[in-house]
């Protein structure tokens, strides 16, 4: 697959996909492209070198996959207990679908439950506030 066909499948993912050039003030970091769902990174790549993309993936799947796919390796500047690397040049397109996918579709429910949990927190705390606390007093019979 190349660049222009893989971010063009990358923003096809949801209305919330984001793509920025974070890491322009560092030597080697200038063309490093990377989408983001909730904020957060789901894929990037170096625009200059496109022969590693770095995905987030299960750790349990991840040394079947690089057993498996010659195409799969370390990813770049990453944990690689979390994170794997794709040679977008040399993997099957719909490998490199299905491994996208799958990473934005961890951190969009990891985030997405973060998120509920902190609205479920303020939820709480606003009812909290916006309620009266009742004091009851017992009453002397006459």
């Amino acid at each position: 697959m190349n660049i222009e066909d893989y971010r063009e499948y990358c923003l096809s993912l949801g209305n919330d996909i984001e793509e920025k050039l974070p890491f322009q003030k560092f030597k080697n970091g200038e063309g490093v492209l990377v989408f983001y769902v909730m904020g957060h990174m789901f894929s990037f790549f170096d625009c200059n070198d496109f022969s590693v993309i770095s995905l987030k993936c299960q750790p349990e799947r991840i040394e079947d996959l690089k057993a498996q796919y010659e195409c799969i390796g370390n990813p770049y500047n990453e944990s690689p207990k979390h994170w794997i690397g794709i040679n977008p040049l040399t993997a099957p397109d719909d490998l490199l679908k299905e491994l996208t996918r799958n990473s934005f579709e961890i951190v969009k429910i990891k985030y997405a439950s973060k998120r509920e949990q902190k609205q479920t927190r303020l939820d709480s705390a606003e009812r909290e506030h916006i309620q009266p606390k009742v004091k009851y007093t017992k009453t002397k019979k006459i």
